[in-house]
């Protein structure tokens, strides 16, 4: 029987689960909103009867035996040695939390399941599931850059995550790409995630709107009530050809060129994989982003230079989260 594991993509707003095997990818997979309200204390008993109802549902399908543990993906500061979370986002009430151990303690005594439990940053996992089972599955060395609500990335050196000394390397949406500009992300001007996530491209939509002397058709695809507007109008806008929602989207990718030129030039990773519910403008935004690569790179440092989108979508968290109780891979 193949190895298997449970991937645990813990966010703000919900928790997915899925039972994952080594070979074979989700086997079955679980979703429920996140109880924020109750605190650390009541998420970790909630991520406990979760694991304990998909360990239970998939032994019956796959057996016991050959379980390897559970991963879980957190976002925030990770201490992945210690197990310690550090100011999670979107999750109230939480500072600093040794949520490895509490979540191992809960199995165990609630649960009566000895369980190892393994932690991580939430953007490394979505990283290390798009090196295992993803579009990262050929690259040695790549950048997963995820672009929603906010800019994330995780960085995979040598098949492995790379953490950096204090476990925040990656955190490429705090990189400074206009330090006087007018853009502001948690207190910090200038920043890639200022500048195209996903209330930054709304923003810019509208100014461009707003300066447009022909208008723009995407109104019509929120009812002209552009508090409604949204990223996947201005997609199916660009895509009808609308010229304001063309030029929002070139400009998008010319600023992740930017940011991604500045990788290449600090790091030489030259394989960038694009995942998030913004890539989903898919080409709209890739395309600008590799002519701004080749524009903005010097010629020495291009060569090699690839970016692909994610395979894995929203499930790449679960699946990274599960691959990391099987170990790095090869």
């Amino acid at each position: 029987m193949s190895r298997w594991a449970i991937g645990i993509d813990l966010g703000g707003t919900a928790i997915k689960a899925a039972a994952v095997g080594l070979g074979s990818g989700i086997l079955i997979e679980s979703r429920a909103p996140t109880d924020t309200a109750s605190g650390p204390v009541g998420i970790v008993g909630q991520l406990a009867t979760i694991i304990a109802d998909l360990y239970r549902e998939a032994s019956m399908i796959v057996g016991p035996d050959d379980f390897a543990g559970v991963g879980v993906g957190a976002p925030g500061a990770v201490d992945s040695g210690k197990g310690i979370l550090s100011y999670p986002p979107n999750l109230p009430g939480w500072t600093i939390y040794p949520l490895r151990d509490e979540l191992q303690k809960c199995l165990r005594e609630k649960h009566e399941l000895l369980i190892p439990v393994f932690l991580d940053n939430d953007a490394n996992v979505a990283a290390f599931g798009e090196a295992v089972y993803g579009a990262g599955r050929e690259y040695r060395d790549f950048l997963m850059v995820t672009l929603g609500t906010g800019v994330g990335g995780g960085i995979v050196l040598e098949r492995k995550i790379y953490r950096g000394a204090h476990g925040t390397a990656g955190e490429v949406g705090f990189m400074i790409l206009d330090f006087e500009g007018p853009t502001v992300h948690a207190g910090i001007r200038g920043t890639l995630e200022s500048l195209i996530g996903k209330k930054a491209i709304i923003a810019l939509a509208l100014r461009m709107i707003d300066a447009s002397s022909s208008g723009s058709s995407v109104g019509k695809l929120c009812d002209n009530d552009y508090t409604r507007l949204s990223p996947r109008h201005l997609e199916q806008a660009a895509l009808a050809g609308d010229e304001v929602s063309l030029a929002l989207w070139q400009r998008v990718g010319s600023i992740l060129g930017v940011g991604l030129v500045n990788v290449v030039a600090l790091m030489d990773i030259r394989k960038f994989v694009i995942g998030g519910g913004i890539a989903g403008a898919g080409e709209l935004v890739f395309a600008s982003a590799r002519v701004q690569l080749k524009r903005s790179i010097h010629p020495s440092m291009y060569e090699g230079v690839e970016l692909v989108p994610a395979l894995l979508g929203n499930k790449a968290g679960m699946n990274g989260a599960a691959a990391l109780c099987f170990g790095e891979p090869s």
